[in-house]
């Protein structure tokens, strides 16, 4: 059985393939961009999202979550110049990156929707995003607004789990998690770069991306 819902990215009308998994929760996979999306009739609503958002416990004070941030934060900071200005994106409720990126004399502000719904200024030098693509409900409508928010040679990077096929798909710790709702492939960032003007980097599979915008 195949669907013929509107791709959340890419917005392809052509039928799209089920993707199962063990969670009682319906995935689509386009197949003009690569992206798996959960059905919308299955997200949370935004006040029971927020909830569980706030039950995460990011201590930027904590060794394990800075070492998990670096991942992101050590290979964006190998193409930052002193004096560069950035965002992190979906900060969530403990902001890390800051402090990650100081001894690299850059500024960068903490922006979430939930917890630090600041105003956003017109570009940054560079934006990092870390665990957060997968909660996009809009992937183009975010994707859109980051590229609008740097400059030419401005740098993205990202952080978020890839999907390798349906079958590791089936019993992937990312499902288990109700507020992740788009879920990228490697071929999906081949389909950003081509739509929305940027090139990759650098590649750490499977997590992290450094992309410029062109």
């Amino acid at each position: 059985m195949t669907s013929s819902l509107v791709c959340p990215l890419c917005h392809s009308q052509q039928a799209k393939l089920p993707v199962a998994a063990r969670v009682p929760r319906d995935y689509w996979h386009c197949q003009e961009c690569a992206l798996i999306f959960m059905a919308p009739l299955h997200r949370l609503s935004l006040a029971d999202e927020h909830a569980y958002y706030a039950t995460h416990e990011n201590n930027p004070e904590d060794a394990g979550y800075l070492k998990f941030l670096s991942r992101l934060a050590l290979p964006l900071a190998a193409h930052l110049r002193a004096g560069m200005h950035g965002l992190d994106f979906g900060c969530g409720p403990g902001p890390a990156m800051p402090t990650l990126l100081a001894p690299y004399q850059v500024s960068c502000d903490n922006y979430d929707p939930y917890f630090f719904p600041i105003a956003l200024q017109p570009q940054y030098d560079f934006i990092l995003s870390s665990e957060c693509f997968e909660h996009f409900h809009h992937p183009d409508q975010e994707l859109a607004k980051l590229v609008a928010l740097l400059p030419k040679d401005g740098l993205l990077g990202v952080m978020t789990d890839t999907w390798q096929s349906h079958e590791q798909f089936y019993d992937w710790h990312y499902t288990r998690d109700p507020t992740h709702v788009s879920f990228f492939h490697r071929d999906t960032y081949d389909w950003l770069c081509q739509h929305y003007g940027l090139e990759v980097v650098e590649w750490l599979p499977p997590r992290v991306m450094v992309l410029k915008k062109r």
